[in-house]
């Protein structure tokens, strides 16, 4: 008989909310697991009957599903010390390409790499962001797979400017002498130990020369530049005027030729070399190359940026990860693995990096854990049991009635 579709149907949409149940607690350490609620509607058959006040008469046919949200809010957030690990908290999701070249979006950030040094995901999916140039992070562009991987090499970088601030003391006699070690780095990384010496020739006036040790080029001459200094009664720098021109023209190891310019002009306008009465000194100089070197650590930061040091002491940033938001994160299709993939009622995804366009931040060295809350999941539970008990019920009775009818006929 009909009419034991309409507990019939209530059984099955209490199967649905304790599957549901079941797969929550089943999931209750998955990392960055959204809890899932089965929503219901009731079934009406409209009759052209109507009653005496002329309002329809209307027969409930029992319920179905309608929707399956999930709880987009956060997870608590979990340290696990793995540098690739990252936790998105507030809004977005992390953007992943399979290998088919399909994009999927997930909140799960235990992150790995793979053998080619890439960032991917558990189940093994490149994780996509904005690959950085020359260290300089670029927020903006072409989305691309992240490589991270320990190992890869930083390529080394000539030397092409230095400064050193430094006192020349007044008081000294002339003939009196001083210098200052200032490493520089050829094309191929080496590195080559510069001295400035100082030679105080007549009052307010020092010669100079630039030398490199004769081994480090070959070369007869150590000196590859030289020239003299003037300072005023008040002890600055007046000649020369901004700075140096230093050139070395070969280099025993095969690294290419060096011009550089020494830096006379502090960052205030002032001059680097000062002549006063206070004693001979000088501070420790800087330069802009570097010995070549190898990934040997990463940190991420919380607008996903990935900074990666180097054996060369050196850091620099290796890319940024991409945020993806929805105006709808309902209409997201899980499919399985932590990861969604957008719909037309989701909307395109806007994609950006964190902590920016109203996107969530990123914690690095750490992931989100799952959100189901096992005491409400219990109470659904109960609830979900007591409607399949009730609608099981039913059932008997209909079928005691029907027995009951089948007999009177019978008879």
């Amino acid at each position: 008989m009909a009419f034991f579709g309409v507990p019939l149907s209530g059984l099955i949409a209490s199967q649905d909310q304790l599957q549901s149940v079941s797969n929550n607690l089943a999931n209750l350490d998955t990392v960055g697991y959204k809890d899932q609620t089965v929503s219901f509607s009731d079934l009406f058959a409209q009759s052209s009957l109507v009653n005496a006040s002329n309002n329809p008469i209307q027969t409930g046919l029992g319920v179905l599903p309608s929707e399956t949200s999930s709880n987009f809010t956060d997870g608590g957030t979990s340290a696990t010390g793995i540098a690739t690990n990252m936790a998105l908290t507030g809004n977005g999701f992390f953007v992943t390409q399979s290998t088919s070249g399909a994009i999927s979006y997930t909140r799960a950030g235990d992150f790995t790499t793979n053998a080619a040094g890439y960032l991917t995901t558990a189940n093994g999916d490149l994780v996509m962001g904005y690959v950085s140039a020359n260290g300089t992070s670029a927020a903006s562009g072409t989305l691309q797979p992240l490589q991270v991987g320990l190992g890869s090499v930083t390529p080394a970088i000539a030397t092409t400017q230095f400064q050193l601030s430094a006192n020349l003391s007044a008081t000294s006699a002339v003939g009196a002498t001083y210098s200052t070690p200032v490493p520089v780095y050829d094309s191929l990384g080496n590195q080559h130990d510069l001295t400035v010496n100082y030679t105080k020739t007549a009052a307010n006036t020092w010669s100079y020369t630039v030398d490199v040790p004769t081994a480090d080029t070959g070369a007869a001459s150590t000196t590859v530049a030289s020239g003299t200094l003037t300072f005023d009664t008040s002890g600055n720098l007046t000649a020369p005027v901004g700075s140096v021109a230093v050139s070395i023209p070969s280099f025993t190891d095969g690294a290419a030729s060096m011009n550089m310019t020494w830096n006379l002009t502090n960052t205030d306008g002032g001059s680097s070399i000062t002549q006063t009465a206070l004693p001979n000194s000088a501070t420790s100089p800087t330069q802009n190359g570097q010995a070549s070197g190898t990934l040997s650590s990463i940190s991420v930061l919380s607008d996903g940026t990935i900074e990666g040091l180097y054996s060369n002491q050196q850091s620099s940033s290796i890319g940024q990860v991409a945020v993806a938001t929805f105006a709808n994160d309902q209409g997201l299709l899980g499919i399985g693995g932590n990861d969604y993939q957008a719909t037309v009622g989701s909307g395109v995804a806007s994609v950006g990096v964190a902590g920016t366009g109203g996107r969530g931040v990123i914690t690095g060295g750490s992931v989100e854990a799952s959100n189901v809350d096992v005491a409400a999941e219990f109470s659904k539970m109960i609830v979900a049991q007591q409607a399949y008990q009730a609608n099981a019920k039913s059932i008997t009775t209909f079928q005691q009635i029907s027995q009951a009818t089948i007999q009177m006929i019978s008879a």
